[in-house]
């Protein structure tokens, strides 16, 4: 019987942002076996931590909102989880908040919806020119791209784009991008679609957005 389903909001840094997702699960195992919180384990000949992440992170991109379940054995306040979990934490991996959940909602991946994120590209033109380049994106009818070797329509994938303002490390864009089952948009890309992708940038997600859930 699930006794408890704890909701994690977590940050992923510079440190870590080549590792893949397989190596993410792996560092968040051991940090949890350090804390000594009481984990349940799926049943069978190997054993593993019921552990589930959203939605993996690509390599190389920062992240602001990753968002984790952890189901336990016996109950523990999410106070008391974040205080034993917190210096377990290797640099890069950052506790943003912890709260309880109903052990019966769906899976946490069946409930993505979209993903918005922050990206920076070192490109020299002026902002009028940069919102004009994804006003022509958002118009088009179709958008289509290869990926793996497959053909794709990359326009439904995008919600929306904006311009958020200049940095010193170039333009920072905004993206809302779809992310589930029906398909999953990448801001790199996007970048290509945009003309951008030669051009030096850095990804970092913001937020995950859920669905509503089913009754």
């Amino acid at each position: 019987m699930i006794r408890q389903r704890l909701r994690l909001t977590f940050a992923k840094g510079e440190e870590i942002k080549y590792i893949s997702h397989l190596d993410l699960m792996r560092l968040w195992e051991r940090a949890l076996r350090r804390a000594r919180v009481p984990l349940a384990y799926s049943r069978g000949f190997n054993p593993r931590p019921q552990i589930s992440i959203a939605a993996p992170l690509p390599v190389g991109f920062t992240s602001r909102g990753e968002v984790m379940d952890v189901v336990l054995e016996r109950r523990i306040s999410p106070y008391n989880f974040a205080r034993c979990l917190a210096p377990q934490l290797l640099p890069g991996l950052e506790l943003l908040s912890v709260e309880e959940v109903y052990p019966q909602l769906p899976s946490l991946q069946s409930q993505v919806r979209s993903a918005e994120y922050r990206v920076t590209v070192a490109w020299d033109g002026l902002q009028e020119e940069m919102e004009e380049k994804l006003r022509e994106l958002l118009s088009a009818e179709q958008l289509l791209r290869h990926r793996r070797g497959k053909g794709y329509d990359l326009r439904p994938l995008i919600e929306d784009l904006w311009v958020e303002g200049k940095e010193a490390g170039g333009w920072v864009l905004g993206m809302r991008l779809r992310a589930g089952d029906e398909g999953t948009g990448r801001p790199d890309e996007v970048l290509e679609a945009l003309g951008l992708a030669e051009e030096p940038y850095a990804v970092q997600r913001e937020r995950l957005i859920f669905g509503p859930v089913s009754s």
